[in-house]
């Protein structure tokens, strides 16, 4: 059975992705299908698969994680009024539907969490988990899932041992776990490492009473900042894509609730826009440009996994009626699929609202703030970092004037601090481009990872109207093509052009 179901995942994914929608919207759909014709949803195969995939996706959201992200006025700030009042207006639902007071208060706390899995999830694949609209979502997410654990404890799942207080000694476990990674490599003993250390701090955070996921976020905190963090999390992105696709077929596979509660459902799909609305207004108050409230608020548009893990504990203990699971969980699935269409076409939206949103915006020092001017600037490299500080240092050693432009404002301080010209700046906003004057800029280069948004920046910056020298760094021979159509003028792929290198020194020779 195992393997028709995997067989299943592939052809909804295969379909979805003839479709051009997220494959993960047909992973959740094939589940629901598999539960309306009858197929038991106790698999330990994919019940294992799928908690390993959330493991390690939590644990690669460590390893780019920075605490700062977290302690921030915007982060703790909107977390923390967003949930109070998601909690008042759902709690006040359940208490009208005829719940008691405790249990419309518990539920109403889960119903205002986001996503940890499908935010991190949508992120990562749009290239945006380090963006400053990432890492706010992320810090956000963090915050919730401190609130959960206690909602935990609270609706039935058990509290915390005194022992976990022993937790923040991990901290002093950290140059061990670095030595650890450094002699580990970058081979498969790196990937061992990786499949070893998330689990494993995430045993100790579930034998203290915690939840696991946490741990394996913790862990990948623990390894954050080292360079070979980076080779790690490539190491672990194809198998955690691969696991993740078992947390989306249980969850699809948990049902369809009962008809009585098809009204509820209705409302509290009706309220899913009012909670991203809720979001952009409160990051608004906090100062964040328009386009940062959008994209975040967009990607925490969800209701939560972990609001299953809440109503379920509950159920099992008595305090939740047993009807209300099924009817969370379609509420979830459906949260799910229309965040995952929101993400793709986040930018597409933005550009519609662009003009009217960015009304709320307010001339405040802010480190997503543009520019007026970049003075006698040569040449712009988007993108900082490994290949991008490379360029820069080589463009300033010979006598040009570089500036760095790149969305993470932890890589933007490091780089301050080391003596380079680097400023804020996302690739994908149409209102960056539009503002900062280039026009006497030599060459672009951009030095950002994903294809698709390196060819959404070369369309902006020349519909923003510059005409110069563009060149991108690929992945791939093949997408230098449809670079070159998008607008760039030409492009490398590096391990091609190191084999070129390579021999042309070795003819030199003879």
């Amino acid at each position: 059975m195992d393997i028709v179901w995997i067989g299943v995942a592939f052809s909804a994914g295969l379909l979805a992705r003839v479709f051009r929608i997220p494959t993960m919207v047909g992973y959740l759909t094939a589940g629901l299908v598999l539960s309306v014709v009858g197929v038991p949803e106790n698999s330990d195969l994919i019940g294992t698969i799928g908690d390993l995939g959330v493991t390690l996706l939590l644990f690669t959201v460590g390893l780019h994680l920075r605490i700062q992200s977290i302690i921030q006025s915007e982060v703790l700030g909107t977390g923390s009024i967003h949930l109070a009042i998601s909690t008042v207006v759902f709690g006040g639902i359940g208490i009208l539907a005829g719940w008691d007071i405790p249990t419309s208060i518990i539920v109403g706390i889960a119903l205002g969490f986001s996503s940890t899995v499908l935010t991190a999830k949508s992120l990562e694949a749009r290239g945006e988990i380090n963006a400053y609209h990432g890492r706010i979502a992320i810090g956000i997410l963090i915050v919730q899932d401190v609130v959960a654990i206690v909602l935990l404890a609270v609706s039935g799942g058990g509290q915390p041992s005194p022992l976990a207080l022993g937790l923040f000694a991990l901290i002093l476990l950290r140059p061990i776990l670095i030595r650890l990674l450094i002699w580990s490599g970058t081979e498969e003993l790196l990937l061992i490492y990786g499949l070893l250390l998330a689990p494993g701090i995430g045993l100790i955070f579930e034998h203290v009473g915690l939840d696991s996921k946490l741990g394996a976020l913790v862990a990948g905190l623990l390894l954050s900042g080292h360079p070979l963090s980076d080779e790690l999390y490539e190491k672990l992105w194809g198998l955690k894509e691969v696991f993740l696709v078992g947390f989306f077929l249980q969850v699809g596979l948990i049902g369809l609730p009962d008809l009585a509660v098809l009204p509820l459902l209705l409302l509290m799909f009706v309220l899913l826009p009012a909670k991203g609305i809720l979001f952009f207004a409160i990051f608004s108050g906090f100062k964040l440009t328009a386009r940062t409230a959008f994209m975040s608020s967009i990607a925490l548009t969800a209701y939560s996994e972990f609001a299953l893990i809440v109503v379920a504990s509950g159920v099992e203990s008595g305090t939740i009626p047993e009807e209300t699971l099924s009817m969370i969980t379609l509420l979830v699935v459906i949260s799910f699929m229309i965040n995952a269409m929101l993400g793709r076409f986040a930018e597409v939206l933005w550009q519609r609202i662009d003009q009217s949103a960015t009304v709320v915006d307010r001339n405040v020092d802010h480190p997503e703030h543009i520019p007026s001017s970049i003075g006698l600037t040569q040449y712009l490299v988007v993108g900082m970092g490994r290949a991008g500080t490379a360029a820069y240092d080589y463009l300033r050693t010979h006598g040009q004037r570089p500036l760095g432009i790149d969305a993470d404002p932890q890589v933007i301080q490091e780089h301050l601090e080391a003596g380079r010209r680097v400023i804020y700046g996302d690739s994908q906003n149409t209102s960056f481009w539009g503002t900062l004057d280039i026009s006497n800029v030599d060459a672009v280069l951009l030095l950002i990872p994903d294809k698709s948004r390196k060819m959404n920046a070369t369309k902006l910056i020349r519909n923003a109207g510059y005409d110069g020298y563009i060149h991108a760094l690929v992945r791939n021979d093949e997408d230098i093509d449809d670079l070159i159509e998008a607008g760039v003028n030409d492009a490398t792929q590096p391990i091609s052009r190191a084999g070129r290198d390579i021999a042309m020194a070795l003819v030199e020779r003879d």
